[in-house]
């Protein structure tokens, strides 16, 4: 099948949506393709989900000026989308005259990239909001823009905007190729389609350096860096932080730190391995042995009993050590926003609006004269008194059927998941934009319901339907086959 666009989004993740949903803004038929069942299938669903507030990036670089309108934007984007966020503030902490030393240089820094409000905090004031830190920490820089958020459903919000207002996604869209002619991109080619495009925004991920080069731009590599994790349970916050505590950060990352979350779990984690496999999402006994012991360093009492499971997610790093972001400098038409690691969930709103004003700057796009703001209502079973709840279910019976018991996630809930624009195909889609799933027991009492929901709402049969990624079907045939 071939289709025409004005402009093609490779990738789905925090970023390709934040783009999409930029673009959506102007008179432009805008495409997005993602390769996997799902949209933010990839970095975008396993990171440290904070919003920095833009010390740590060197002065002038992009990921310093991406990081700080990013905060900013997000701020006033918060009630707009409905996003998940909650402004905690982080503290860097210093436990040695070295860094302390290093603190008042990050402060310093961050004055000079634009980031308000930094403070350096004494042991005490420090123990005032986090009382369980070590007796080591001696001070720690105060910055209160940051903020904790749920990066999916930021990239949910993107997309669920940008569909709204016409935009495509095309998920299990995996790109073959990218024409050109005369030094300018004209198509990109998938395993469905032919798109004849002016413009290709190249978002994605740790496969951008493969994407780029299929249009003949290897100015850049990317290269993996993976970290793990270690999620706790709700139970075990109180003995852990309020908000998102670091150490001094190394050369190649942010370091092991103790982060709540909006849910109200706390998480250890990540370290920085350089890996090769772009698929490689393993947890290992010596992560996991690096990352408590990191954790220890600024809470020394982890209630380890409490760890309900491990993952890991994989950072973008690019060879050029900054984003690269812009127009190619090969082949016009192409505009990359590639290397994207830390703090590209914070920077993905300004990447997204610095990339469509050149888009547009270019081909004289107007501003839609229709465009919707926001995004469809998204009732939340858990978070409501009881005369809402009442009324929800009145309105429909699915939202007092409760499926996961753990997070209290209604069957009005999943349906609703399933049938939002560009909604959940699979077990861990509904987990994404839902929870259920993710409590105590990790979906071990609510995954079959899950999967017959969504064989019921999608019209497919249960063997069809995935976890997660495009070959991950969860049952196996009478003949000892997959479900395909």
């Amino acid at each position: 099948m071939e289709r025409e666009a004005d402009v093609v989004v490779i990738g789905g993740g925090v970023t390709g949506t934040a783009v999409l949903w930029a673009l959506a803004h102007y008179d432009l038929k805008c495409v997005l393709l993602e390769k996997e069942p799902d949209i933010a299938a990839g970095t975008t669903k396993a990171n440290s989900a904070v919003l920095h507030a833009g010390f740590d990036a060197p002065t002038g670089s992009e990921k310093a000026r991406m990081n700080v309108l990013g905060n900013r934007l997000y701020h006033d984007l918060e009630k707009e989308l409905g996003l998940d966020i909650i402004w905690t503030g982080s503290l860097v902490t210093a436990t040695t005259p070295a860094e302390e030393e290093q603190i008042k240089e990050l402060k310093a820094r961050g004055e000079a990239n634009g980031v308000p409000g930094l403070e350096i905090w004494d042991a005490g004031r420090v123990r005032e909001k986090e009382p369980n830190l070590s007796e080591a920490v001696k001070s720690a820089l105060w910055a209160p823009t940051a903020g904790i958020c749920w990066p999916f459903g930021i990239a949910a919000a993107f997309a669920e905007n940008a569909s709204l207002n016409g935009a495509e996604i095309l998920r299990g869209a995996t790109v073959t190729g990218i024409e050109t002619e005369g030094g300018r991109v004209t198509a990109v080619r998938t395993v469905k389609d032919v798109i004849r495009t002016r413009y290709v925004v190249n978002a994605a991920g740790v496969q951008a350096g493969e994407i780029s080069a299929m249009a003949g731009d290897s100015s850049f590599t990317i290269r993996p860096r993976k970290g793990e994790y270690i999620l706790f349970d709700k139970t075990a916050r109180a003995s852990l932080v309020n908000g998102i505590v670091f150490p001094a950060p190394t050369k190649t990352s942010k370091g092991i730190l103790v982060c709540a979350t909006t849910h109200g779990n706390v998480f250890i984690g990540p370290n920085a391995q350089e890996v090769d496999d772009k698929e490689d999402t393993s947890v290992t006994p010596a992560g996991m042995d690096e990352i408590i012991a990191g954790a220890k360093k600024l809470v020394p009492n982890l209630p380890m009993g409490a760890a309900i499971t491990e993952f890991a997610g994989l950072r973008a790093a690019s060879s050029t050590g900054d984003f690269v972001l812009g127009p190619s400098q090969e082949v016009k038409g192409l505009l990359q926003a590639a290397g994207i690691q830390s703090p590209g969930l914070t920077s993905a709103p300004a990447i997204g609006q610095y990339l469509a004003e050149i888009i547009v700057k270019e081909t004289g796009a107007a501003k839609k004269a229709d465009y919707q703001p926001g995004r469809p209502e998204q009732p939340v079973f858990r978070e409501l008194d009881d005369a809402g709840q009442a009324a929800l279910i009145a309105r429909d019976p699915r939202y007092g059927r409760v499926i996961c018991r753990c997070e209290t996630i209604t069957e009005g809930e999943i349906v609703d998941a399933i049938r939002r624009p560009c909604g959940a195909t699979t077990v861990d889609g509904v987990k994404r934009r839902t929870r259920a799933g993710m409590g105590r027991c990790q979906g071990g009492f609510c995954g079959p319901r899950v999967i017959e929901i969504l064989s019921r709402e999608l019209g497919v049969p249960v063997p069809e339907i995935r976890k997660d990624g495009a070959g991950s079907y969860l049952y196996i045939d009478k003949t000892g086959g997959t479900a395909k």
